[in-house]
């Protein structure tokens, strides 16, 4: 494989736990989280709804939004360093997704593979299990 094919390395969370998170998907959330100023963090979810029946979010939240029963991620990698939370209900339906980030014209943006999911829908942000 050459280098431009070859898959994007992953990170996992301190601990070996979390989403895995490529490393052009860390650097992409590491700005997005610097432009949100201090004390921001990434939560990510599923809701109801989507064309597949549930659909992934992410929102930057404040740390006084962490919930008791959250579970909280660091990534660090060199200089980029932040945090994920993640409710409990919605960890059981993302645990061990992959989050990828392209620069690409058509496709591009945040992109979401997930070995939980039975079926995904075109637009590769809702699911079914």
């Amino acid at each position: 494989m050459s280098e431009s094919n070859a898959p994007p390395k992953t990170h996992k969370a301190e601990g070996g736990k979390g989403v895995l998170i490529t490393t052009p998907a860390l650097d992409q959330l590491s700005k997005l989280c610097k432009e949100q100023g201090s004390g921001k963090l990434l939560r990510v979810g599923v809701r109801s709804g989507g064309c597949s029946g549930m659909s992934y979010t992410m929102d930057f939240v404040s740390d006084d939004d962490i919930r008791k029963d959250d579970e909280v991620y660091e990534y660090s990698v060199g200089s980029n360093s932040f945090k994920v939370i993640c409710d409990p209900k919605s960890l059981l339906y993302i645990y061990g997704m992959q989050l990828d980030f392209s620069t690409d014209l058509i496709g591009g943006g945040f992109n979401f593979t997930n070995p939980n999911a039975s079926q995904t829908c075109g637009c590769g942000s809702s699911f079914a299990v």
